[in-house]
């Protein structure tokens, strides 16, 4: 009995100290009387000390505004309340910088957002005054109800490596995999307001701001949409969710020629970890042509990056049945500006991210990245038979195969003899060779 009780008593230790230690691990960065340890960086918004709460303020023709932690910051976890009117945008940043190299000391990196208006994308990640939204809300819809308006609201923010997640409310809202700045000062921003006087004067105000450095593990696992930035990675959370790399950066092993059944011996490249069609407008026997799968797919989730040259044309072909190799349902990669196919078709079905020939992409919601930068792709094909299309985080083609408006659509394009066309219940997924350059990478796939 005595053993038992000491070993009882052991353990309770043990559990209290382990417990002492997380709460000592958190440091405050907001002593509730004064700014001391921030800096103001770039607009001239107001933000004072009001009962122990920092307080921020719209000025009217002065662009965003920064408080900035003196300190850098590389892996930690923070955490903040904050209480917001409606309608006024905001953010917290963090593993950011202000240089005067780039764009005259422009506060620069990560934001988490604050967003209290009808698109309530709040604690999505953006990157302030670099490469725009890297986790837009349509990722994750469920998490938009999160921000809870005329009531204080706790944010989360970790960063352990190149995993960036964000939390409101104890709810997992985004989770991003990116290694483009690894350390930086977190800043609560008060958004700038144009000239508009109406909107002088409201108010963001911030309490509770603490961080932690030390200790650090990850918080429980969340199975919310990943947005993997770093080239052909597969990251922990991918794997748990069932992706699989279609390129890994060196090998086409999964791959092979739509015609030959070989992978081609011209026309394609593996370059620096990237799987490229190269033009052969210059000289057609240089052709590659169409690559696709070994493997077939039913319904499946696949994600993938692409730059496309100036001017080029190609696509991601799936739903491939017996009509022939290249005959399928298109995922359309294209220059809208300087392609003439943009301008062909009907109501704009053959632009980029369109399902080609059948449907448009939503032109208000697409944010394109031009000739030349990365873009990331995702179709997705569920079990029901709905199907979409994303492009760069956001939802802009969505079909259901086999209905009475698909079966209309195809009735009425360059498809039409071809029956069952697009119904495949299994088949490959295609790279299309259109004779122009175009860079494919970071292609993985789950199936559904």
């Amino acid at each position: 009995m005595r053993n038992l009780i000491s070993i009882l008593f052991l353990i309770s230790f043990l559990l209290i100290g382990t417990t002492t230690n997380a709460q000592n691990d958190w440091v405050n960065l907001f002593n509730g009387e004064n700014l001391d340890g921030w800096v103001q960086r770039n607009g001239e918004a107001t933000y004072d000390v009001v009962d122990g709460v920092i307080v921020g303020t719209t000025v009217a023709g002065t662009p965003n505004s920064f408080l900035c932690t003196e300190k850098n910051y590389s892996d930690f976890v923070f955490e903040v309340e904050l209480l917001v009117e409606p309608n006024m945008n905001s953010g917290i940043q963090f593993r950011s910088l202000s240089l005067p190299e780039y764009n005259n000391g422009r506060v620069h990196g990560y934001q988490c957002e604050v967003d209290p208006s009808e698109r309530a994308w709040s604690a999505g990640i953006y990157d302030e005054a670099r490469r725009g939204w890297l986790y837009p809300l349509d990722l994750n819809p469920d998490a938009r109800k999160a921000l809870k308006m005329g009531e204080w609201n706790k944010y989360r923010i970790e960063c352990i490596g190149n995993s960036i997640r964000t939390w409101l409310n104890d709810i997992p809202v985004a989770h991003v995999i990116d290694d483009m700045t690894a350390e930086g000062f977190i800043a609560l921003q008060v958004h700038g307001i144009g000239n508009n006087k109406e909107k002088e004067g409201q108010q963001i105000k911030w309490r509770n701001v603490r961080i932690k450095t030390e200790n650090l593990e990850p918080d429980f696992y969340a199975n919310i949409h990943v947005e993997n930035l770093l080239a052909n990675d597969l990251s922990i959370v991918e794997k748990k969710q069932g992706f699989k790399l279609l390129f890994d950066g060196e090998s086409t092993n999964c791959w092979i020629s739509a015609k030959t059944g070989k992978f081609p011996e011209q026309g394609w490249q593996v370059k620096d970890g990237i799987l490229s069609v190269l033009s052969s407008k210059a000289d057609s026997s240089k052709k590659g042509g169409d690559i696709i799968t070994k493997k077939e797919f039913g319904p499946f989730e696949m994600k993938f990056e692409f730059m496309y040259t100036e001017g080029a044309n190609s696509g991601i072909k799936y739903g491939i049945g017996n009509n022939g190799p290249g005959l399928g349902l298109e995922y359309q990669i294209l220059d809208d500006e300087k392609h003439a196919d943009a301008k062909k078709g009907a109501v704009g079905n053959r632009t980029m991210s369109s399902l080609y020939d059948l449907i448009p992409s939503t032109k208000e919601k697409r944010f394109t990245k031009g000739a030349n930068e990365w873009n990331r792709g995702r179709i997705v094909v569920y079990p029901c038979g709905k199907v979409q299309h994303w492009l760069n985080g956001r939802k802009v083609v969505e079909y259901t195969k086999g209905d009475a408006i698909f079966k209309a659509l195809v009735a009425r394009s360059k498809y039409a003899k071809f029956e069952g066309f697009g119904m495949a219940e299994k088949g490959p997924i295609l790279l299309q060779d259109h004779n122009d350059t175009v860079h494919f990478r970071s292609l993985k796939i789950r199936e559904l």
